[in-house]
């Protein structure tokens, strides 16, 4: 359940991190025709790395909490 909800802050800190590395603009979506592939591919590389970071923090948290 908890892993299900780490979506949402794993949104926000990608947003972030987006506008951090000078996109003023939203994210691409993969079809957005105007976006180039390389701007596409980067973003969904990064989306994926937060994501993937998030979900590991929020599983270990709840792994460590229940050990305890």
């Amino acid at each position: 359940m908890a892993s299900q909800l780490s979506g949402v802050p794993a949104g926000g800190l990608f947003n972030q991190v987006w506008k951090k590395l000078g996109h003023d603009e939203d994210a691409p979506d993969a079809t957005d025709e105007d976006r180039t592939w390389q701007e596409v591919l980067l973003a969904a590389t990064l989306q994926g790395a937060i994501f993937a970071e998030v979900k590991a923090a929020v599983d270990r948290a709840g792994a460590a909490g229940t050990a305890a």
